[in-house]
């Protein structure tokens, strides 16, 4: 049962982050997409911290320059760049350019972790790109260009510091708690300046935008977070990617019910494909941590 808490970690991020671009949607009504990811990371930094503090562990930054490294791509880089899309394009398909993330992680964890593509993930690869491809439709895509752009730039960057965190994590295992403590407050502070940069406006405070931001930065972002590093450390990278390709799915499907935005033929397909990459995906994960249970047992 124990091998299977990553995967189970995994779901559960699925479905609060494929919600939460709902909720992130309703809240940049309130607020520029920099300055509510500040506010939103500030807080989640912060809870962050004090589980630091309840939890005994140091309050020392260990090996911060990586640290810094990590932030900049992974919080201010991701998190800020996709609100920035968000703000721009439509929740469904957004969503879905950010996740092209599986597909970087892959190309970049082969050279730089030394990962192969498995056989089979050659397969899951094949049909969730193939799912991918049906919902966003490139011949024929809605939207700006500017939000596409930016969508994919985020994937980028998220794909770039979970590649990053399995070299940390080789290199010298680090606590997860404070790994995903740090690299969230360094990459915080330049979400703030660039909020200022830009002049962007104060939030529109209201009873609403309150419980959204407390949402999104406790469950979706602090312990998301913390779950996402820790399913990163016990799975293979590109399981780990591919694993996530339900949130968009999710996302399309919540935004469909709250916003009313349409579903094509075409997307149903992918979502299809996409669902049976991830139970391609799932059902080998389980094998191999059936076949390794026995090995683990005789050492």
């Amino acid at each position: 049962m124990q091998s299977l808490l990553p995967m189970a970690a995994l779901a559960f991020i699925s479905l609060v982050w494929g919600y939460s671009w709902v909720l992130n949607k309703l809240a940049l009504d309130s607020a520029g997409p920099f300055t509510f990811s500040a506010w939103r990371m500030s807080i989640a930094s912060l809870c962050l911290l004090l589980a630091l503090v309840l939890t005994g562990r140091s309050l020392r930054p260990g090996r911060w320059p990586e640290l810094l490294r990590l932030g900049l791509v992974q919080t201010t880089g991701f998190v800020g760049i996709s609100m920035w899309a968000l703000v721009e394009g439509s929740i469904g398909r957004t969503a879905i350019l950010v996740f092209t993330m599986p597909f970087w992680t892959i190309a970049f964890a082969w050279p730089l972790l030394h990962e192969k593509i498995r056989d089979w993930q050659w397969l899951a690869l094949g049909l969730a790109l193939a799912g991918l491809t049906s919902i966003v439709q490139p011949w024929d895509i809605q939207g700006s260009l500017l939000s596409k752009g930016l969508a994919v730039a985020s994937g980028i960057a998220w794909a770039i510091s979970s590649v990053e965190v399995k070299r940390m994590q080789r290199r010298a295992p680090m606590d997860l708690l404070s790994l995903t403590t740090w690299q969230m407050a360094f990459g915080t502070l330049p979400l703030w300046f660039i909020a200022s940069a830009v002049g962007e406006p104060a939030p529109a405070w209201s009873t609403g935008f309150v419980a959204i931001l407390l949402t999104l930065a406790v469950v979706s972002t602090a312990v998301c977070w913390f779950l996402w590093m820790y399913a990163l450390r016990h799975l293979h990278t590109g399981v780990a990617s591919m694993g996530m390709l339900v949130i968009p799915v999710v996302a399309l499907v919540s935004a469909h019910w709250h916003f009313g935005e349409t579903t094509s033929p075409g997307e149903y397909i992918g979502f299809g494909l996409i669902g049976s990459a991830l139970a391609l995906l799932s059902w080998r994960a389980w094998v191999q941590h059936r076949e390794m249970a026995p090995v683990v047992g005789q050492e």
